[in-house]
């Protein structure tokens, strides 16, 4: 009973709130009513995880259903132990084969799916059933990735008590939908197959704007350049074919190279993902230049044919102008050569080439221009414009990509803003647990062969398979193992094994087998012939299959490099597919770290940038452009686990992205380079050592040049103003710098204009991180003297010394003017200033505490929480939570706080405090504005996730359990829910995948 009234108590607070008023007053927030969209705040999709997750049993009632729908929801309906329901129907035939197979391959989940009979059948309604309440949501989604994610619908998501008539009303419409349905069968889907016709595709929408098409880009300036004649008609190759246009990447980088080539640059190198239409692109350029001739160089033969075939669509013309230069075929005077560099690098045929024969050269794979062969043909020719194309620039083998094209970058397109822009094919990946044995024991980087080939092994990679893997069409894919034996064995295992009832067919593939033997194996891929190649790294590049739809990772992640390489080879876009089924079976691997890094492009060493990433991917349910990110509970502990435990910041990973840094920048780089390329996180590069000029002396061997007062005052300001995770001490220092003194009174309309709050105690906050006021003795002689003095009440300065070194030298002046902007840039791009932090990011004690505009000496005093209603703009109390405690932790500390729900929070004051005590008072009246601070345990460093401002209820004055101490406890409640995937990480509901 006393349960069942705290629910109706909370319920009764969420209908209050949601039907009643705008004031909380408590509400946990789980059941008031919602206006569902897709927004920058939230989607369809993520509401209906969210209900999924906490429900008993759901009934899913819609008219439309698509594969790629299903994908985004796999693993929380793999996950769900409850009761479950889709009905749907083949109303105008929308619904594909490929879908029905679909949703006929949820059964094997427990999962009941069914058709109804209605002719005109159209809902749009998702129900679940709680302990204590049902919740329906209404409105215009279908189950199509578009519905969910980005399409502009309207839904309305309400709950009622399980007593309610409401709730009455959606169990006789359940009921109605089972008794007006049947069975989702094979044979009926089959049967349906047969009559089938896809519906005519919408036209595309005609953009607003046409003139965003632009011309061409102009021609190349030289005076070597020639224009031929127009070919006759009879000469013209596909006349008669549409021209082809450039998206809106192509656009954009055809400007760019123009820029490059109008401004005297010789050299060029674009950075484009895989699958982005890299050749086309280079053709839509020598179109638009017309140079006299060209080379295509390549580093293997395999893909000169179909680079021919795409040039030809693009520049028309004769069929003798496209000729190829190989071991076997000597095609010499072709306008338009297309060359392997094994063949050209031969002295023999170099030499028959003069230096200036071709106007424009192309480098396929540029970041192999490093090797010997690329060198002479590089440093033979001297063409009008070079361009290089990559989709990895990064080497490991010291050579400078970027140097070798003059540091020119005209356009980088990286696998993330190329699924933005819906460049390539949408791809799932499904993160899982690697096969558990019966001693509890799983795959790691020392398994032996047996354990990677075992029948269990076998039998977790086909329920994998047929579990996540899309039923309504044939396999097309690459499984990459760890070992060649593996790959030969595992092979043979599948060849004895069936997927849905139909005998699996395999090869396995090694660096050992013959060009010709490779390319016969993918012919019969792509034919349908064969399901899967197994491979160890063979490949990761240079090979274009694009029907590929399904690539499965049986290795760990040892670099996120070859990570993308691998992804990138199912990403390009196919007639016959939806999208791309990625599997990756997770065991204890040290290097699971790198899956993040590699799967959201996060080049950060920053964990807690990588727990974002994570957590923010599980949050929303999907990435850019409609693919997704999804991880079983163990694999998603074993990732997050893998963050901790690894010392991302070490030297050597440091040092190698100095070195890249410096190799595309062509000097020493900047704090700003890090930033502006997204790469390594700028803070975690001042704070490694004393500064950041310290860490490139260090590293790189470059002499700062810094006097001892001039790295003093840069370690101040790398130390504590460049962290602080707000922009006011950056904007006062860069007015000091221009003006040296200011009035106090001036510092205010400096805050105003920036829209940041300015009240007296930011003010002052601000004034005291430059000038050490409020620091600790030990913080003061670390730092030995302040950025800026006060003179006065009423006026400030910068210190004499460090404006004179600001003045005289440049390398201390252009370190300052480099933390200032690339901070500025920081604090602008990830931080809400209208509230002192932000729901789900980490702050250490003195950043909460310099934001709260309080005395930087107070963050070593801070037990926990402190309660201050003197100092700052509000009355305030910061808590900070962990949640597990150290073995070792005293017996008085050792309080029992718990996270309850998304909404609530158990939480203990500190021991030998009462209801009467001072600093319990304000808490309990909620006279103070609680901020509330968590982290799982001290193993996660310094720093806490703030959940969010809370308010106190039903506290009550207790005893510690093990001491007999007296301590209040209490419930506090947020403000905003915390986010799903943050709670489920603190509070995780761990569920083992195991076949069914």
């Amino acid at each position: 009973m006393t349960g069942d009234f705290v629910w109706n108590e909370r319920f009764k607070l969420d209908v209050g709130y949601g039907f009643l008023s705008t004031e909380t007053h408590g509400a946990p927030r789980h059941h008031n009513p919602r206006v569902v969209l897709n927004d920058d705040s939230s989607t369809v999709l993520r509401a209906l995880r969210v209900e999924i997750r906490r429900c008993q049993s759901f009934t899913f009632s819609v008219a439309f259903v698509s594969p790629g729908a299903i994908a985004l929801l796999k693993q929380d309906l793999v996950e769900f132990s409850g009761e479950g329901r889709i009905v749907t129907s083949d109303y105008l035939g929308f619904n594909s084969p490929e879908a029905f197979a679909e949703l006929a391959s949820l059964q094997r989940l427990g999962i009941d799916v069914r058709l109804h009979n209605a002719d005109g059948f159209h809902p749009k309604g998702y129900l679940f059933e709680h302990g204590n309440a049902v919740t329906a949501m209404m409105g215009s989604s279908n189950l199509t990735p578009s519905a969910l994610l980005k399409n502009h619908e309207w839904n309305l998501k309400v709950s009622a008590a399980p007593d309610s008539d409401l709730a009455a009303q959606l169990n006789r419409l359940t009921e109605s939908q089972m008794q007006d349905s049947v069975p989702l069968t094979t044979e009926w889907i089959e049967q349906y197959a047969k009559t089938w016709v896809r519906p005519n595709a919408r036209p595309p929408r005609i953009p607003r704007d046409l003139s965003s098409i632009g011309p061409d880009a102009p021609p190349l300036t030289s005076s070597r350049l020639t224009y031929p004649p127009v070919a006759t008609p009879d000469e013209v190759v596909a006349a008669t074919l549409p021209p082809v246009l450039p998206n809106s990447m192509q656009r954009d980088a055809l400007r760019a190279l123009a820029d490059v080539r109008e401004s005297g640059e010789k050299r060029a190198i674009v950075i484009s993902a895989t699958g982005t239409g890299k050749t086309i692109l280079s053709a839509l350029d020598v179109r638009a230049v017309n140079p006299r001739r060209l080379l295509f160089l390549v580093h293997r033969e395999q893909i000169l044919d179909r680079t021919i075939q795409e040039y030809q669509k693009v520049l028309g013309g004769r069929e003798t102008d496209f000729g190829k230069l190989t071991g076997t075929t000597k095609n010499f005077d072709a306008r338009y050569l297309f060359a392997t560099v094994q063949t050209l690098s031969q002295p023999g045929v170099l030499s028959q080439y003069p230096v200036d024969v071709f106007d424009y050269v192309i480098v396929d794979e540029a970041h192999r221009a490093g090797s010997p062969s690329h060198q002479r043909v590089l440093s033979h020719f001297d063409p009008v414009f070079t361009l290089g194309m990559t989709a990895t620039p990064e080497r490991t083998d010291g050579f400078n990509v970027y140097q070798l094209f003059d540091y020119n970058v005209p356009y980088e397109i990286r696998l993330n803003h190329a699924l933005e822009e819906d460049m390539l094919a949408p791809f799932h990946y499904y993160g899982i647990t690697d096969v558990t044995f019966d001693d509890d024991t799983t795959v790691d980087a020392k398994s032996n062969l047996n354990v990677l080939i075992s029948a269990e092994r076998v039998s977790h990679l086909i329920w994998a398979i047929e579990t996540y893997g899309q039923s309504g069409v044939p396999p097309r894919g690459l499984i990459f193992c760890s070992r060649k034996e593996e790959a030969r064995s595992l092979s043979e295992a599948l060849n004895r094994s069936s997927l849905r009832g139909r005998s699996l067919r395999t090869v396995a593939l090694t660096g050992e087998d013959s060009v010709e033997r490779r390319e016969a194996a993918v012919e019969r891929l792509e034919r349908g012939e064969l399901d899967y190649i197994l491979t160890v790294d063979v490949f990761n590049e240079g090979v274009d299959i694009p029907s590929i739809n399904q690539v499965i990772m049986l290795r760990q992640t040892q670099s996120a490099i070859v990570f993308v390489q691998q992804l990138g080879r199912g990403l390009r876009k196919h007639p016959e597919k939806d999208y791309l089924v990625v599997i990756d079976f997770i065991g204890n691997y040290a290097n699971n770290f790198m899956i993040p890094i590699a799967l959201f492009g996060d080049d950060s060493l920053n964990k807690e940038s990588l727990r974002q990433n994570l957590i923010a991917a599980e949050e929303a349910g999907a990435m850019p452009g409609l693919s997704s990110v999804q991880f079983d509970r163990i694999a998603q502990e074993r990732v997050l686990a893998s963050i901790r435990d690894t010392k991302l910041d070490d030297m050597s990973r440091l040092k190698a992205a100095l070195v890249a840094m410096r190799n595309r920048v062509g000097g020493a780089p900047a704090l700003w380079d890090f930033f502006r390329f997204e790469s390594v996180d700028p803070v975690l590069l001042a704070t490694k050592c004393e500064h950041f000029p310290a860490l490139i002396q260090k590293a790189l061997k470059e002499d700062s040049g810094l006097t001892d007062i001039e790295s003093s005052a840069l370690q101040l300001l790398s130390h504590e103003v460049f962290p602080a995770k707000r922009p006011h001490e950056f904007i006062l220092l860069r007015a000091l710098l221009d003006d040296i003194r200011m009035p106090r009174s001036h510092v205010k309309s400096l805050f105003d204009r920036q829209d940041l709050p300015a009240s007296e105690a930011h003010i002052d906050s601000t004034i005291d991180t430059l000038t050490l006021e409020g620091f600790t003795e030990a913080d003061k002689k670390r730092y030995e003297r302040g950025i800026v003095q006060r003179e006065g009440d009423h006026a400030l300065a910068l210190n004499p010394a460090v404006a004179a070194a600001y003045q005289s030298s440049s390398a201390f002046s252009a370190a300052v003017d480099d933390l200032i902007e690339t901070g500025l840039s920081i604090t602008k791009k990830s931080l809400d200033h209208s509230q002192p932090f932000s729901p789900g990011r980490q702050y250490s004690r003195k950043e909460a505490l310099r934001l709260l505009c309080w005395p930087r000496k107070w963050a070593s005093t801070v037990y926990g929480y402190k309660v201050d209603v003197s100092t700052g703009p509000i009355p305030a109390c910061p808590i900070f939570v962990t949640l597990h405690k150290s073995d070792d932790i005293s017996a008085s500390t050792a309080y029992e706080d718990t996270l309850l729900d998304q909404s609530s929070m158990l939480w203990y004051t500190r021991s030998r405090r009462t209801l009467s005590s001072g600093e319990v008072r304000p808490i309990v009246a909620n006279q103070v504005k609680i901020y509330v601070f968590v982290k799982k345990d001290d193993a996660e460093g310094s720093d806490f996730y703030f959940l969010g401002e809370a308010t106190s209820h039903n506290a009550e004055q207790t005893v510690m359990t093990k001491t007999g101490d007296s301590v209040v406890r209490m419930i506090l409640r947020f403000d905003a829910p915390i986010e799903t995937s943050l709670f489920d990480y603190f509070h995780p509901a761990i569920v083992t995948p195991a076949p069914r």
